[in-house]
């Protein structure tokens, strides 16, 4: 049992950048728009979040920085997608390309620095025994992105606001008959989404690993737009996927520590075989796929549907 309790906060840990980036593209593809320039954002976020925290010796500038500048780029995207009519999947993937080599610019000078994130722990709860060290003491930012879950799921469900976007991703031209503004309404999700990977990528950075490493995301941007048709684009469902594929991450490290006789190369690759896997078998029933996917982004893929 004590042994469980550091894996369990381990994977809190490292679902949580997932959860925060999924939940952003989550709304950005119920507004009809799929961006895959996470992994680009997230890179951008984490190093300038880090050069942002060392300068001034606030993570908390760090966060902002990186949530701003992960807005800047959807902005980007936003104004290419939704103003000049461009292919989302070509943008998001110039996005990505364009993340990883302004990143590795921005953190050239920060390889190597380190800064101090001082530990956080609920008051009371923190201190019991197993429950406290695996579930009570983790960075606010922790329960910062379990909140955010709780609370789209909410806004998207139970809010007038929710079932404009909603309506905005169905069907955009019955918004429009509406007098509702669906440029503007993809603009404002498509920030938001922005934001909440550039919070991510500064958790990669500041948090989790802190430190800055080139192309330290590994992947996680692929990964949490695996996640969005994972959870069925339901925030709370998210929440779920976000931890189990934290856990897979972490059991592969937890693996290799224990000598498992499987080459370090296979058990690096077992995250990414799990997306892969569970894609496969979504994509297997169509008709579930069809019920849930918001309709204008199936018609982004597929403009003859």
């Amino acid at each position: 049992m004590d042994a469980l309790a550091p894996l369990i906060a381990a994977a809190m840990n490292a679902g949580t950048p997932l959860m925060l980036a999924a939940l952003g593209l989550l709304i950005n593809e119920k507004s009809g728009v799929i961006n895959l320039g996470s992994e680009g954002m997230m890179l951008v976020a984490a190093a300038l979040g880090f050069a942002l925290a060392v300068q001034t010796g606030s993570p908390a500038v760090g966060f902002i920085g990186g949530a701003l500048v992960g807005a800047l780029m959807a902005g980007l995207f936003a104004w290419l997608v939704v103003w000049l009519g461009a292919n989302q999947v070509a943008c998001g993937l110039a996005l990505s390309l364009f993340g990883v080599g302004v990143s590795a610019s921005i953190g050239l000078p920060y390889v190597g620095a380190t800064i101090q994130i001082s530990t956080w722990s609920v008051p009371l709860l923190g201190d019991i025994p197993f429950v406290g060290p695996a579930l009570f003491q983790h960075h606010p930012m922790v329960y910062g992105a379990l909140a955010l879950a709780v609370l789209l799921s909410w806004f998207l469900y139970r809010t007038r606001a929710g079932l404009v976007l909603r309506a905005v991703g169905e069907s955009p031209e019955s918004a429009h008959s509406l007098g509702y503004s669906v440029s503007r309404i993809r603009l404002v999700a498509l920030l938001f989404g922005g934001a909440c990977c550039g919070l991510a990528g500064a958790f990669m950075s500041l948090v989790y690993t802190p430190m800055w490493v080139e192309n330290m995301v590994a992947g996680r941007g692929w990964i949490a737009l695996a996640l969005t048709p994972f959870a069925t684009w339901r925030p709370l469902r998210v929440l779920i996927g976000a931890y189990l594929f934290g856990g897979i991450t972490i059991l592969t490290f937890h693996m290799q520590a224990l000598g498992v006789p499987i080459a370090s190369q296979l058990l690096s690759m077992l995250p990414y075989l799990a997306t892969i896997l569970v894609l496969v078998l979504i994509s297997r029933n169509v008709n579930w796929i069809r019920i849930n996917m918001p309709a204008s982004l199936g018609r982004a893929f597929n403009p003859n549907h």
